[in-house]
Formats: structure tokens, C-alpha cells, sequence
């Protein structure tokens, strides 16, 4: 399996960098888009990386917020697969600002075909988009700072990932971990019945070396997960956490990884 990184929080060395999160994902014969970021840097990176992304075959988004999405304007006649809950209104409590997607339900029917899913959903034989992730365990998506249209808490139930079988290991690739990082790899055991989870890739959404960041560590390191790479939405403190106990490495634009 091939991944670029077309979009992420830190530059490298002639990419474009922004808050955001978009992987090109090559597998099966398949090329899959897995969020577009929230402009047309993911564009931009992808023609320096040589990827003609008129050649995509699916567009996953992982959730409803424009920094996952609202690169998707860029974007015309793709077959699109998300959550139903993605294109729902959504604002910060702290200072009501819209945080949600720029195009409406209408207008993201009228440019894709798309497909919405809440369960999970085959891609490929090797690949699965994992619909709507249980919140099973107590120290995860506890709190929320996202509030919707009707001045209602927004857990983001919408929050999704991808689950990759590579050779009788499990590769977990995820935008934003709303739903948990722990809950999402779970989920993603029980979806595909493969145990062994090789490589966890993307947005952790873990803001601070504390309790949950901890626990979160602790479950990789029971899993025994082979390659970590938090990215996007893991706050420094997080990721200085997970390099003290795993060295990992900064994930960066333009950065290509090949797992097997």
C-alpha cells in the first residue's frame, strides 16, 4: 500500500503545508482520495508528487469540518462516500463560529455521486470505510466543544476512518479521531476480524500529555502497534507524549509512505 500526503499541518521542504488533513491512498488497484483538506493545497502538493488525481477512483471523507472537506469544491464528477451526518450545521461554543462544510447536502449531490453510509461499507476486498464508530470505552469523545445548528453538543458522529488488511496485518488510517483513536482501531478489529494492528495513521485529536493521552498510549502499546503516526489534530504535548515512548516520526506534506 502507497500513501501521500497531500495535505498536513507541517511543510516539507517544497510542498505546501496548512490545518488539514488529505492522504492519496493506492491499494488494490485502486486510488482513493481520503479528505481534500480545506483548500486547493491538496492540488497543488498532489501535481509535485506526480498524481493526476482525475485518475481517483473514490473520494472518502471522514467527516463533516471544513478542514477535512472543503477542499471538495475543487472537485467535480468523483464517486463520493461519507456519513450521512456530514453535512449537518455545525459551530465552536466558544465563539459560534461556522466550522462545518462550505457546500450544502445539494450541492455535494449535484457535483459526486455519492454515497452515504453509517455502516461499514466494503471498498475493496482489502478495503473498508467504517461507517459510524461506537464510543465503547470511558475515557474517550467524553466532551465536546462543537455545538449544531439547533444549539445542541456535536459529538460528531460522523467521524469515520479507513481499515486496511496489508498482508494479515490491520493499517487504521484516520482524519480526525472524534470518536477515539482506541474506538476507532477496535471498531476496525471487529469490522474486519484481522487483530494485529500493523500501522495507525492521521489525526489522533489529542490536545495534551494528559490522562487520556496516557491511556492512549498505553493501549498502543498493549496492541503492539508497529508503526504510529499521529499527524494533524495531535497537539504538540500529545505528540512530544508518543515520541517519548515510540520515537515517532513529524508526518509532513508531501511525505510518501509505502506500508507492506
Amino acid at each position: 500500500m502507497k500513501l501521500s500526503v497531500l495535505t498536513e499541518n507541517t511543510a516539507s521542504a517544497h510542498f505546501r503545508a496548512e490545518f488539514g488533513l488529505s492522504y492519496y491512498i493506492e491499494l488494490d488497484g485502486k486510488k482513493i482520495l481520503f479528505d481534500t483538506g480545506p483548500t486547493d493545497v491538496f492540488l497543488s502538493n498532489a501535481k509535485k508528487l506526480d498524481i493526476d488525481l482525475n485518475k481517483t477512483d473514490l473520494v472518502v471523507l471522514s467527516h463533516g469540518h471544513w478542514d477535512h472537506g472543503n477542499g471538495l469544491k475543487y472537485l467535480n464528477d468523483k464517486k463520493l462516500l461519507c456519513h450521512p451526518e456530514a453535512f449537518k450545521k455545525r459551530y465552536h461554543k466558544l465563539d459560534y463560529s461556522y466550522i462545518g462544510l462550505e457546500l450544502s447536502y445539494e450541492e455535494i449531490k449535484q457535483k459526486f455521486n455519492l454515497t452515504v453510509s453509517s455502516k461499514p461499507r466494503h471498498i475493496t476486498e482489502n478495503i473498508w470505510f467504517l461507517g459510524e464508530i461506537p464510543r465503547q470505552n470511558d475515557f474517550e469523545s467524553l466532551t465536546t466543544s462543537f455545538i449544531d445548528d439547533n444549539n445542541e453538543a456535536d459529538f460528531v458522529p460522523d467521524d469515520s476512518a479507513l481499515a486496511i488488511i496489508e498482508k494479515d496485518g490491520l493499517i487504521v488510517i484516520t482524519g480526525c479521531s472524534h470518536a477515539g483513536i482506541c474506538n476507532i482501531i477496535e471498531y476496525a478489529k471487529e469490522t474486519t476480524g484481522v487483530k494485529n494492528v500493523k500501522t495507525v495513521m492521521g489525526g489522533f485529536h489529542l490536545k495534551a500529555n494528559d490522562a487520556q493521552t496516557r491511556k492512549t498510549i498505553s493501549y498502543f502499546k498493549e496492541q503492539k502497534v508497529e508503526n504510529i503516526l499521529p499527524s494533524h489534530c495531535t497537539r504538540l504535548p500529545a505528540l512530544a507524549a508518543f515520541y517519548d515512548e515510540f520515537k515517532i516520526r513529524q508526518v509532513q506534506a508531501g511525505m510518501v509512505f509505502n506500508f507492506n
